[in-house]
């Protein structure tokens, strides 16, 4: 199975409101609930393709809404980025966010609701483990009696402690950024200053008692054994205290019934932890998946072949070149050197074109429109056997136009506020769940989407291979590596061509060249020729070429723009 991963903030996601006021309040802007994502709901989105559900911001997070009168202590507004807050900032792991649920004090019982429905529909429900930093304000209230809570015990008056949580500056009061005072939900009233003496590191690794505004200054580093300031010494016999916790935090939620943990930033936590961990979750509960945010690829090997990750986020080659394909920035050509790069990790690269950390492809600053998405999504979909990601609203072409509050308008749908996402609101139709508001592009759009991932499906996808015909058709008369990229997917019966046109104005006329190499290293018998029919994205009539044909002259195609073309190549009689 290739997993299809749909990604959603059920903060947003279930929303009904529409106000859409910049730093609104819960109560003026709405949230999304548990129970929101109904049977119904959730079926769909199985029907959209997806295998696997990310349900982001689930686990109880800082928030300038006040619930202390259910017994949960209130945030200071001054370490809350936005009113609703960030998903990354935890305050207490073994609690949901309230905010998500219908009656406050029955909300685990919603989530555990939430997470039979979804596997009723046959998705694999997966939620975010933050391991490397939590909010400034983390008190459990709800941890089990055996457990003492992060930093109880911690020996605060040492900047670094093997058997601390957290880290230190002693002798110094956190000085929070002057920005966080002119803030719309920090001007409303007089606030008391918010007191940490001495102050905790800054959760990106800002060991200052002044982290800056664009810093992580609402969150805190969490200590695994790792003495940083003394360059890097490593601490990890006996087991540092900050081990245990998260493991059982994260046997927890696998008792709970979670099929997979999203690692937020998995590379600032030492690798060491991650085989220990990975190992001691999979004894209890084989079938979780673990799936590495991870952006530096000299890391790569560690964290999966040591580490035990299943997938690792393929950004800083795969995303980032799309990316400047589309932008005109770098010729369709340049995915060869991307995947080449990972020398042999593609089945284990998780690809994407948007998630909540990056922009829109229809915002102004992305692509400014949804189409150019196709072509990239075919390459990221159909190039290898890894898993692909889908983000709530993009198949609908969201643009995450207008500013929502502390999130700005920078192209990406917020994190931080109480909002909506007005295209996703549109399908979602007060929970039908329906077509009926779309406009006759948005549902394009979305055929287009469901018929990419039904492609991805294909067994010759999940368990082909891969042969990229760039340097074969490079240069070549007819074919414009600016903007196409071609490869092969292949088994012994049958292989499938795959063209992406990343071309935005006329349809392109080309010829598609197959070498003799191809069937030389395929472990195929040599054929005298080869039946050609078209799969999708083209009209052509199947035709039949010689081998030499194909190598010499290549297979004729014309494709529109912004589009991908797959055409069925079948061995004639083998010589």
């Amino acid at each position: 199975m290739k997993p299809i991963i749909y990604q959603l903030l059920v903060r947003l996601a279930g929303n009904r409101n529409s106000t859409g006021k910049p730093f609104g309040t819960i109560e003026e802007n709405g949230c999304g609930k548990f129970d929101d994502l109904s049977q119904h709901f959730l079926s769909e989105i199985r029907a959209l393709g997806a295998t696997h559900i990310w349900l982001t911001g689930v686990i109880s997070h800082a928030t300038c809404t006040d619930y202390s009168g259910f017994g949960l202590p209130a945030n200071h507004p001054l370490v809350v980025k936005g009113r609703a807050g960030s998903p990354y900032a935890i305050r207490d792991y073994y609690d949901v966010d309230p905010d998500l649920a219908v009656e406050v004090p029955m909300r685990m019982q919603e989530f555990e609701a939430l997470i039979g429905r979804c596997k009723s529909a046959g998705l694999d429900p997966i939620i975010d483990f933050v391991p490397n930093h939590v909010a400034r304000e983390y008190h459990s209230i709800n941890k089990p009696e055996r457990v003492s809570d992060l930093g109880e015990h911690d020996r605060a008056a040492l900047s670094f402690h093997p058997q601390n949580n957290f880290y230190y500056i002693p002798g110094q009061e956190l000085r929070l950024p002057e920005e966080v005072q002119q803030l719309p939900y920090t001007r409303e009233k007089a606030l008391k200053p918010f007191a940490e003496n001495p102050a905790k590191v800054t959760g990106n690794d800002q060991f200052t008692a002044s982290p800056g505004i664009n810093d992580w200054y609402e969150t805190i580093k969490l200590n695994y054994g790792v003495d940083y300031q003394s360059g890097g010494k490593k601490y990890f016999d006996p087991l540092p205290s900050t081990w245990k916790k998260m493991l059982d935090i994260l046997l927890f939620w696998a008792g709970k019934g979670i099929r997979g943990f999203r690692c937020d930033m998995a590379e600032m936590v030492p690798v060491a932890f991650w085989k220990w961990a990975i190992r001691e979750v999979r004894e209890a509960y084989p079938e979780v998946l673990f799936i590495a945010e991870i952006y530096n690829p000299a890391a790569y090997r560690p964290y999966q072949e040591e580490g035990g990750f299943d997938y690792l986020y393929d950004k800083n080659g795969m995303y980032d070149t799309l990316r400047e394909v589309l932008g005109g920035n770098q010729p369709a050509s340049g995915l060869t050197k991307a995947w080449q790069q990972l020398d042999g990790r593609d089945p284990s690269m998780l690809r994407f074109l948007e998630n909540h950390d990056e922009q829109r492809i229809a915002s102004p600053q992305f692509a400014g429109d949804a189409r150019p998405g196709i072509p990239a999504m075919a390459a990221a979909a159909l190039m290898h056997k890894g898993p692909l990601m889908i983000y709530f609203g993009q198949e609908i072409g969201e643009d995450a136009i207008g500013t929502t509050g502390f999130s700005g308008d920078d192209g990406r749908t917020t994190i931080f506020d109480y909002y909506h996402v007005p295209a996703f609101q549109n399908w979602f139709n007060e929970g039908k769940c329906n077509e009926q508001l779309l406009s006759p592009d948005q549902i394009s759009l979305r055929k287009e989407y469901k018929t990419l991932i039904e492609l991805a499906a294909n067994p010759i996808i999940t368990r082909g291979n891969f042969y990229d015909l760039m340097w074969v058709n490079q240069g070549k008369d007819g074919f414009d590596d600016r903007h196409l990229y071609a490869f092969l997917r292949w088994s012994p019966v049958e292989s499938w061509l795959v063209v992406c046109c990343f071309g935005q104005n006329d349809s392109i006329t080309t010829s598609i060249r197959i070498p003799l190499d191809f069937f030389e290293g395929s472990d195929q018998d040599l054929p005298k020729g080869l039946r050609i029919k078209p799969i999708y994205g083209t009209t052509a009539n199947p035709i039949r070429v010689s081998i030499k044909q194909a190598e010499e002259n290549g297979i004729p195609l014309e494709i529109a723009p912004l589009s991908y073309a797959i055409l069925s190549i079948t061995p004639l009689e083998t010589s």
